[in-house]
C-alpha cells in the first residue's frame, strides 16, 4: 500500500506497466521478511528469548538485508531514466517496484522483528513436512553436491563454462523481437481514397466494406467514422486528423472468435482489387506507436530519380515473404493544374509576367482592395474576384483578361494553354534530406527481425544512384534504440551494485564473486525462452535488467554469511559448508515466492509480459540451484584466507 501510495503522488495511475510492477514486486517484497523471520527462528531455536532473538536475528542480516534490496532497486533505478519513447512507455514499471521495495525493507527491519518478538515461539517452530523435506535435501543431496564441489573447484567452474558458452548458442535460434501484435479479438480497418474525393464517395466505400464484413459470421459488430479516425480505442493508436479522405472502421469480433491470420488474410485479399481506394486491414500491436513494423526510408534529391527508385523499393518489400500493407507514398500522386506562360508572345504584346500572375490570383483567389467597418467597428475585406459560386472550372480561364503595358486587355488563352502536372502528394524531409518513405506490417506471428534481414541482403546489392541512399526505421530502429538504452540501463545498474557491494564486503574480489550469478541466470533465461518459444522481446530485456539485480540476492546473503562465520574464527571450508546449509531455506523460499508472484503474469499476461515472466523465473530458478554451488567454490578459489592456522591448512 505504501508503494501504491507513492505510486500515485508519482501521477501514474493503476495501467497496464503499473500493475506489472506490483506483480514483480509481489515475489520480492516479502524476500527481506524471509530472512529475517528465517535467522530471528534460528536464534529462537538456539534458546534465546523471543526479544533478544529478533534484535540479535535482524541485527546479523541487516547489511545483507540493505544490500541485497538496494542491489535490486539499482537494477530498476536506470530503466526509470530512459529518455525515448520507450522509456515513457514502461517507466511506470521500475518506479512502482522502486517504491514498494524500499517500503519492503523499512518493514521487515522494524515491523518484522517486533511482530516475530511477540508471535515466533519455540512450539511454533516444530518442523512441518516440507521443512523435513528440505533438511533432508540439504543433509544428503546438497551436502554431499557441495562435498563434491569444495574438493574439485576447477572442474566445476569448468562445467559451469561450457554450460554457459552453450546456452549462448540458443541465442539465435530464439530470435529477436521488439512488442509483440496483441491478442484482441479487434483490429481497425482503414481507408483512404484519392486526394480530392469528398465525404460522398469515400462513404460509398464504406458501405462496400460493410457489406462484405456483415457477411461473416465471425464479426461481432464494427463501427465506422468518416472524414476521421475512430476516438482512441487503443493506447498506442493515434487518431487520424479530420479529411475527407480518410475513414476507419473498428471491428469486433465475437467473444468465442480468435483473430487468426487465416481470417485476416481472406479479407485483405477481398479488399486489394477494390478500385478507386486503399483498404488496409491492420492488427492492433503492443507498445509504443511506430509508424509501421517494416519502415524504408529513401534518401536523394531528384524527385523523379526517388520515385523511381521507391518503386523498385516497394517491389523488393513486396517480394519478401511475410509483408502485407506494402504502402509507397509517391505511387499515389496528385494532379496540378498549371499555367505554361508563351514568354514570347506575352513579351510581343507587352504584357509582364508579374501582371500575368496578379490577374490570375485575383481572378481566382481573390485581391483585398479595400476594408469596410460595420456599426461595431468590425473591419472586413472588400474583395475583388471573378463572380464564381462554388468550385473555379477551367471555363472560368475564358473570362480572364490580362492588361498590357499600353492599357490593351488581352485574353488569357491567348498568352498561355493549361496543362497537367503529377506531383507528390507529400515532401518529407530526414535529417535535412528529401526523402520517401515505404512502409509495410508483417503477416501474423512473422519475425520482423527475419523479414527485416532478408529485405536490407536485397537492398545492399541493389544498385544505388550516386547521392542517394537507404536507411531503416520501424520497428528495428525503435528497438536498436530502445535495446541500447536498455543495455545503458544495465551497465549503470552493474556498475551501481559493484559499488554497493565494494561498501559491503570491502573487497573488490567478492563482487566477483557476487556477480557470477548474472551469468548463471542468463543460461536458464535463455532456456526458459527457448523451451516456451518466445522471442527475446522488449520485455524479455525489461526482465533480464530486473534479474541483474534480483539473482545477486541470494550470492550477497551466502557470502555475507561465510565472512561472519570465518571472522568468528572458523575454518574456511567449515564456514563455506554451514554457510550454505544455513542459507539454503531461506534461498529457495525466497526464489519460490518470486517465481509464484510472477507466474500469474507470466501464464496469463498474454504475449507482452510472458517473455518477461519467463525471463525472470528461468533465470532465477537456474542462479538459485547453481549459485549455491558455485558460489561457494569461486569464493574458496579467490578469497584470500583472513587468518592461516594448521587447521584449515590441513583442510
Amino acid at each position: 500500500m505504501i508503494g501504491i501510495g507513492f505510486t500515485d503522488l508519482t501521477g501514474y495511475g493503476l495501467q497496464q506497466m503499473t500493475i506489472a510492477g506490483l506483480v514483480i514486486a509481489l515475489g520480492l517484497l516479502v524476500d527481506n521478511a524471509i530472512v529475517v523471520i528465517e535467522n530471528i527462528s534460528r536464534f529462537i531455536k538456539m534458546g534465546y528469548d523471543a526479544k533478544e532473538a529478533a534484535v540479535r536475528g535482524t541485527n546479523q542480516i541487516a547489511w545483507a538485508v540493505v544490500s541485497s534490496t538496494a542491489t535490486t532497486v539499482l537494477a530498476f533505478v536506470p530503466m526509470m531514466l530512459m529518455k525515448n519513447i520507450t522509456g515513457d512507455f514502461i517507466r511506470s514499471m521500475p518506479l512502482t517496484v522502486v517504491y514498494t521495495l524500499t517500503a519492503s525493507l523499512f518493514i521487515s527491519l522494524t515491523l518484522t522483528p517486533y511482530l516475530s518478538s511477540k508471535f515466533i515461539r519455540i512450539k511454533t517452530t516444530t518442523k512441518n513436512p516440507i521443512r523435513n523435506f528440505l533438511d533432508h535435501f540439504i543433509e544428503t543431496k546438497y551436502r554431499s553436491s557441495l562435498d563434491f564441489a569444495l574438493i574439485h573447484p576447477k572442474l566445476v567452474v569448468a562445467i559451469a563454462l561450457v554450460v554457459f558458452t552453450a546456452s549462448l548458442s540458443l541465442f539465435p535460434l530464439i530470435g529477436v523481437s521488439f512488442f509483440p501484435k496483441a491478442e484482441k479479438p479487434q483490429f481497425v480497418i482503414n481507408i483512404n481514397t484519392p486526394k480530392g474525393t469528398n465525404l460522398d464517395k469515400t462513404d460509398k466505400v464504406v458501405r462496400y466494406v460493410e457489406s462484405v464484413l456483415a457477411k461473416q459470421d465471425e464479426i461481432k459488430n464494427f463501427a465506422a467514422n468518416i472524414g476521421h479516425g475512430n476516438p482512441r480505442i487503443y493506447y498506442n493508436v493515434i487518431p487520424a486528423k479530420t479529411r475527407s479522405t480518410n475513414a476507419q472502421i473498428f471491428v469486433e469480433l465475437k467473444t468465442n472468435s480468435k483473430l487468426n491470420a487465416a481470417f485476416i488474410d481472406n479479407l485483405r485479399k477481398t479488399f486489394a482489387d477494390y478500385a478507386g481506394a486503399k483498404i488496409k486491414v491492420k492488427e492492433f500491436e503492443q507498445g509504443p506507436p511506430v509508424d509501421a513494423p517494416i519502415v524504408i526510408r529513401v534518401l536523394g534529391e531528384n524527385l523523379d530519380v526517388l520515385k523511381r527508385i521507391a518503386r523498385d523499393v516497394e517491389e523488393i518489400v513486396n517480394s519478401a515473404q511475410g509483408t502485407v500493407n506494402v504502402i509507397n507514398p509517391l505511387r499515389t500522386a496528385k494532379a496540378d493544374l498549371r499555367l505554361k506562360i508563351d514568354r514570347d508572345k506575352a513579351g510581343m504584346l507587352g504584357v509582364p509576367l508579374a501582371e500575368i500572375d496578379r490577374t490570375v490570383r485575383t481572378a481566382l483567389a481573390g485581391w483585398p482592395i479595400s476594408k469596410y467597418r460595420d456599426a461595431e467597428g468590425k473591419e472586413y475585406n472588400i474583395v475583388v474576384r471573378l463572380p464564381i459560386r462554388d468550385k473555379p472550372h477551367l471555363t472560368d480561364l475564358d473570362k480572364i483578361y490580362v492588361s498590357s503595358l499600353t492599357g490593351a486587355q488581352i485574353p488569357l488563352n491567348q498568352l498561355a494553354s493549361l496543362e497537367f502536372k503529377s506531383t507528390p502528394l507529400i515532401i518529407e524531409h530526414f535529417n535535412m534530406e528529401r526523402y520517401v518513405m515505404i512502409t509495410a506490417d508483417v503477416h501474423g506471428k512473422t519475425s520482423v527481425d527475419i523479414v527485416m534481414q532478408k529485405i536490407i541482403k536485397k537492398l545492399d546489392r541493389y544498385q544505388w544512384p550516386k547521392g542517394y541512399r537507404y536507411a531503416v526505421g520501424g520497428e528495428l530502429e525503435a528497438r536498436e534504440e530502445s535495446f541500447g538504452g536498455m543495455a545503458k540501463a544495465i551497465i549503470i545498474a552493474v556498475i551501481g551494485i559493484f559499488a554497493v557491494l565494494v561498501l559491503q564486503f570491502r573487497s573488490y574480489s567478492q563482487p566477483f564473486i557476487v556477480f557470477s550469478a548474472i551469468p548463471l541466470a542468463l543460461i536458464g533465461s535463455l532456456l526458459a525462452l527457448f523451451i516456451t518459444g518466445y522471442h527475446f522481446s522488449f520485455t524479455a530485456f525489461v526482465g533480464l535488467t530486473s534479474l541483474v539485480g534480483i539473482v545477486v540476492n541470494n550470492s550477497i546473503i551466502l557470502v555475507d554469511y561465510t565472512n561472519q562465520l570465518r571472522s568468528d574464527g572458523k575454518p574456511l571450508i567449515p564456514a563455506l559448508k554451514e554457510a550454505g546449509e544455513a542459507r539454503f531455506v531461506p534461498i529457495i523460499l525466497t526464489t519460490l515466492t518470486t517465481v509464484g508472484g510472477l507466474l500469474p503474469l507470466t501464464l496469463i499476461g498474454g504475449t507482452l509480459f510472458a517473455p518477461m515472466g519467463w525471463t525472470i523465473i528461468g533465470g532465477l530458478l537456474a542462479s538459485t540451484f547453481l549459485t549455491l554451488i558455485i558460489v561457494p567454490v569461486l569464493y574458496k578459489l579467490f578469497t584470500r584466507p583472513l587468518h592461516v592456522n594448521v587447521t584449515e591448512t590441513n583442510k
